[in-house]
């Protein structure tokens, strides 16, 4: 199962790899990537609460408020894949 084709330096996808990713499979992955991003968000919040938000000790905050942040860095990530996701899948 040959899933790439390359022609000079122009990479096409093969036709098998194009209905792989134009399935309704695709489309459940875009919605579960979107949910995970806000998911992300939220964990990020929670995170930053339970982990030391209300700490008066320095290190304790600190570290609370980093591991947020760390966390809520993946929601852009979730969301922009969920949106190239459903881009492609609807191309034909």
């Amino acid at each position: 199962m040959e899933c790439k084709v390359w022609k000079g330096w122009v990479y096409t996808p093969s036709q098998q790899l194009r209905n792989c990713l134009q399935s309704p499979d695709m489309k459940y992955l875009s919605t579960l990537s979107f949910y995970l991003g806000l998911a992300s968000v939220l964990a990020s919040i929670a995170i930053w609460y339970f982990s030391g938000g209300k700490e008066t000790d320095f290190q304790v905050r600190t570290h609370g408020e980093l591991f947020g942040i760390f966390v809520g860095l993946w929601a852009p990530t979730f969301l922009i894949l969920s949106h190239c996701i459903a881009r492609y899948s609807e191309k034909k």
